[in-house]
């Protein structure tokens, strides 16, 4: 994997190429999903482990960075701490295991690991983002439910399943639908691609095994309602590869090709980000291009 222009010196990965800000989620979500699709991350893995490392806060948790100068200055607060946090502790257990037996490392690793389990709500069984902001998110809660080891603290006899309790608090069966928040006015929000059609093809991106219906009509049923939705995205928000990774494994190269047409142009633009240069390196290795070209992307 080639990350010329999204990385630095020090080991910075940032969002866009040749960008001014770091925010360990996205970065982390690019690795995580680099390393399962296949790519060889081992370049810049372990130099964006030590850079983040030196920049967990005491409460374990992370900020995201500006550039000032040549010189990464914490600017903003994580948008949310549970699902960073369980990316995290997902990455640190891909480093090498001398790395992972660093003094550093181990302190880091159970730091983390207390934080996120302190974020648990047990009337619910899910996870909420801070101890500031205490509602659950939908998206948070499936990339949590990734990290295996943070199904514990959620579990007692009441509530037996993880993974059981995500779907209990956020699908709706009279909707059809999954909440994007346990907030309750944001049953009655206006529909936007981000949340609210990406909360519903998320479950693909972590294979979350209680789709209503199963995985595979629940992802055509998506496709139906929000592809052309999404392909248009890149034009004013960001090119959503990850969505793109979930088309890659429902065996969806139709889509994959019309994404790869529609999006390519904006590479390495504002409306680019590292995760969708994974996902095109990914289609690249694979010898997965725009050819034939889709006539029908709509």
């Amino acid at each position: 994997m080639d990350l010329t222009g999204y990385t630095d010196g020090s080991g910075a990965i940032t969002i866009q190429h040749k960008g001014g800000t770091v925010d360990p989620y996205f970065t982390l979500q690019a690795l995580l999903l680099a390393q399962e699709l296949g790519l060889d991350t081992s370049a810049v893995a372990l130099p964006w482990a030590k850079w983040l490392l030196a920049r967990q806060k005491p409460d374990a948790t992370f900020d995201r960075f500006c550039r000032t100068d040549s010189v990464w200055l914490a600017c903003k607060t994580a948008d949310a701490d549970d699902s960073l946090l369980a990316l995290w502790l997902k990455f640190v257990e891909t480093l090498p295991a001398e790395t992972r037996r660093e003094p550093a490392m181990v302190k880091s690793h159970a730091a983390a690991s207390a934080a996120l389990a302190r974020l648990v709500s047990p009337p619910t069984g899910v996870y909420l983002v801070s101890p500031v902001y205490m509602h659950g998110l939908f998206m948070d809660n499936l990339e949590v439910w990734t990290y295996q080891p943070a199904h514990a603290a959620t579990q007692n006899k009441a509530r037996p399943s993880f993974g059981a309790s995500i779907q209990h608090v956020f699908w709706d069966p009279a909707q059809k639908r999954y909440h994007v928040s346990t907030q309750p006015e944001q049953k009655t929000t206006e529909h936007k691609f981000y949340p609210d059609a990406v909360a519903q093809i998320f479950p693909h991106t972590v294979n979350f095994p209680h789709i209503p219906g199963g995985a595979k009509a629940h992802y055509q049923r998506w496709i139906k309602d929000h592809r052309a939705e999404w392909l248009k995205q890149v034009e004013g928000d960001f090119a959503w590869g990850l969505i793109t990774s979930v088309s890659l494994r429902q065996g969806d190269l139709a889509s994959v090709r019309c994404w790869h047409q529609k999006t390519l142009p904006a590479r390495h633009s504002s409306h680019w980000t590292v995760t969708d240069e994974v996902v095109h390196q990914v289609l690249k290795a694979r010898g997965i291009t725009n050819q034939p070209v889709e006539k029908n992307c709509s």
